[in-house]
């Protein structure tokens, strides 16, 4: 038996860093060095075939440009044949029919471009990369193919289907979160709809589920079941394992930039804030928590780490106008992992205000380096957690300004049990922790089969 590890998102892309790419990363580098009796392979699916990634960062810088290109062409004619189909429903298709069918020549003739050249540039890539970086696999009846990378993004979903009804292979779905079916205000509109589509297929084509937190495991649980899936997977099993802790592409020689030292080189103390700027990361909250702080003459600083998201115009133009921007109050945005460890080790505390999460791996990676965190009352960050962090309440942001207020007061940090006696999972405990899950519900179902075939 094998595992065969899909890793389409940071093959084409491997320079993203965001919290999806790091786990898949890290899983697979995890896994590499774990020495069992099954194999663990890397693959991808594409060109409607299964290959090995032998080499994930191409040494052709112009195969990554080409890969890159036809990413960028198929998201271009994503959206454009999303804006054709809302066109649809405007009033020039109401009032013509003559219009409707002009339009819709029109529309089909707008297509070819994008079909032309995403399909020239996709053979020269293939050219170039089948047989060096990855080589064609023979997929056998008793491998297990593990849909580890974001797979809801990928166009391979028919492949998976075919290859599970010609070969009878097993397949685990891995699940960040639930965030688009939950929380879909929080989430772009094609998100939604991309998510829900996946969502729907994979709880009829999954073997398995293995989610990233156990509070994550019984989310998808629940909408599985409540979903009424027909034709599904007989003991179909679900599952969670836990992330890692380190920063992986922190390097002791990378330097840390000048402006960045100089923000933490002042005497005031500084309150870190991890994430996306988005609407589910709820950096509003904090401004307003450090809003009634800054005004009752408290002299600590603000600094919000994370690249720029989506729906996040209006928290932008809040921060960039603040009074406080570049004097108590600061934003960077495109930091390394080394700039990211300095961070954590030259602040006073993490603040995680999120509404909802899967896991929550700025929580780990700060508590590892010995920074405390205060985070938002949910379940998720109960139970990463634990009683080592200080909990707030969303509904209050006056809630939160007590702790800081607190903890600037006396110096103690306001949690149930001292961060000095808590501890975490290396990647490579997470990795092993995630093959052996898997592993035990890969050989029950076996065991299971076997036993049902033996009975009939």
């Amino acid at each position: 038996m094998r595992l065969l590890v899909e890793c389409n998102h940071i093959y084409e892309h491997p320079g993203h860093n965001s919290g999806i790419q790091r786990v898949v990363r890290n899983i697979l580098s995890g896994l590499s060095r774990i020495k069992e009796n099954t194999d663990t392979v890397p693959v991808i699916l594409k060109y409607n075939k299964i290959y090995e990634v032998k080499q994930m960062i191409p040494e052709n810088y112009v195969m990554y440009l080409g890969n890159r290109l036809v990413y960028l062409l198929i998201r271009a004619r994503e959206f454009y044949l999303s804006y054709c189909k809302r066109s649809e429903r405007t009033w020039l298709f109401c009032t013509s029919s003559f219009l409707r069918r002009g339009l819709l020549v029109l529309f089909k003739i707008g297509d070819l471009p994008f079909r032309f050249f995403i399909l020239v540039i996709s053979c020269l890539c293939r050219m170039g990369e089948v047989g060096s970086r990855i080589v064609q696999l023979d997929v056998k009846s008793d491998d297990v193919l593990i849909l580890l990378d974001a797979s809801w993004h990928q166009d391979f979903l028919d492949q998976v289907e075919a290859q599970k009804i010609t070969k009878r292979i097993a397949i685990v779905s891995v699940v960040y979160d639930v965030i688009p079916l939950s929380h879909p205000q929080f989430c772009t509109d094609r998100l939604v709809t991309v998510f829900q589509h996946w969502f729907q297929w994979a709880s009829q084509i999954s073997d398995g589920f293995m989610a990233i937190s156990e509070t994550t495991r019984n989310h998808v649980q629940s909408y599985v079941l409540r979903g009424n899936v027909e034709n599904k997977p007989q003991d179909q099993w679900f599952d969670y394992f836990h992330l890692g802790s380190e920063l992986d592409l922190s390097k002791q020689n990378d330097e840390v930039r000048d402006h960045v030292q100089k923000f933490f080189q002042r005497d005031d103390p500084v309150y870190l804030m991890v994430g996306t700027i988005e609407p589910r990361k709820n950096h509003g909250y904090l401004l307003d928590a450090f809003d009634l702080l800054w005004h009752s003459g408290l002299k600590i600083n603000l600094c919000f780490v994370g690249k720029a998201g989506w729906k996040c115009a209006e928290i932008l133009k809040r921060i960039r106008n603040h009074r406080e921007y570049n004097r108590r109050l600061f934003m960077f945005n495109d930091l390394s992992d080394t700039e990211l460890d300095y961070c954590y080790r030259k602040s006073r505390s993490l603040v995680l205000p999120a509404f909802a999460e899967g896991f929550g791996l700025p929580m780990v990676e700060a508590m590892r380096r010995g920074l405390p965190v205060m985070a938002s009352d949910i379940p998720v960050f109960r139970e990463v957690g634990g009683d080592f962090v200080a909990y707030f309440n969303l509904d209050s942001p006056e809630t939160l300004s007590e702790l800081v207020r607190q903890y600037e007061k006396d110096g103690e940090f306001p949690s149930m049990k001292k961060l000095k006696e808590w501890s975490w999972l290396t990647w490579e405990n997470s990795a092993r922790q995630f093959l052996t899950k898997i592993l035990f519900h890969v050989n029950s179902h076996h065991i299971g089969e076997n036993i049902r075939s033996q009975s009939e």
